[in-house]
């Protein structure tokens, strides 16, 4: 295990009044968002700029991966008026792009899928022309939780890799590599709209190169259109280790090797987090 970080990891933290705003705001309104309960690097930067990745069905995760900030344990029934919040929530902060993403709910029959399916349609009811971008959990590879969402027409369907197969067992235990990909794959065939599909990977956790690029194809045969790369830190002394700070030059190998295999839009440095820059991702892949 590496504990000293270098020079390239150094984040200023958060400041500001737009900062402290949407701070308040969230939890006023009993909202909660990824990039604060899972330690984003970014978020001080993202809420200073008015940005946030809204995290649904509560902030307890029935999963137990061991790279993840957020809390598990037995969650809470859902809230039926959340999705309402997250649509006033998106209408006061005058976002264009707005990303939803969940805790893991394996509790539910599908996963909180309708749920998902119905904070979509709430959002764009109450904010039209809104782009939306989701971050799902992989439903236990239910491909009819899935089109539940799918058939409420976000513009982006986010599910992220995370690692390599060789690291599954000690960092997604509950999860199935190969079935995420399926996800994918499936997310693609399953409709006849402009869908962009999407993935993210954390590297430092003991890869090989080899392995990401192999992670890559993977996600190019399921005709994943972007890749987001970024370092992986600890959140803390109980979570997996960081075995490498990734150099910045790797960083950039890794976009060009993705660019050169098809993917329409990467996003590959330190800091990196799937949410980071959706929309430029969104519209690159979308005209690029």
């Amino acid at each position: 295990m590496i504990t000293r970080k270098p020079e390239w990891i150094r984040k200023r933290l958060p400041t500001g009044n737009g900062f402290q705003r949407i701070e308040q705001n969230l939890l006023k309104n009993g909202l909660h968002t990824i990039c604060q309960e899972a330690l984003c690097p970014n978020h001080g930067e993202c809420f200073s700029r008015g940005l946030a990745t809204f995290l649904i069905m509560g902030d307890t995760c029935t999963r137990n991966c061991t790279f993840c900030a957020v809390n598990s344990g037995k969650p809470k029934p859902l809230d039926g008026d959340e999705p309402e919040r997250v649509a006033d929530e998106v209408r006061s902060m005058r976002l264009r792009y707005v990303i939803i993403t969940s805790v893991t709910r394996d509790d539910l029959p599908d996963g909180g899928a309708e749920h998902f399916a119905r904070t979509i349609r709430i959002v764009k009811e109450k904010n039209p022309g809104v782009g939306i971008e989701v971050l799902i959990p992989d439903f236990k590879g239910s491909t009819h939780a899935l089109r539940k969402v799918i058939e409420a027409e976000p513009d982006v369907l986010n599910h992220n890799i995370e690692t390599v197969t060789r690291l599954y067992p000690d960092i997604r235990p509950k999860a199935d590599y190969h079935q995420s990909i399926k996800l994918l794959e499936v997310a693609k065939n399953t409709t006849n709209s402009k869908l962009v599909t999407k993935s993210g990977m954390m590297v430092g956790m003991g890869e090989a190169p080899e392995e990401v690029e192999s992670v890559m194809r993977d996600l190019r045969y399921a005709d994943c259109d972007i890749l987001t790369i970024g370092q992986y830190l600890c959140p803390s002394g109980n979570h997996y280790p960081v075995f490498e700070y990734v150099k910045p030059e790797l960083f950039v190998s890794y976009k060009k090797t993705a660019l050169e295999m098809g993917f329409k839009d990467v996003v590959s440095g330190p800091f990196v987090r799937s949410s980071y820059m959706a929309e430029t991702s969104f519209r690159n892949a979308l005209w690029g």
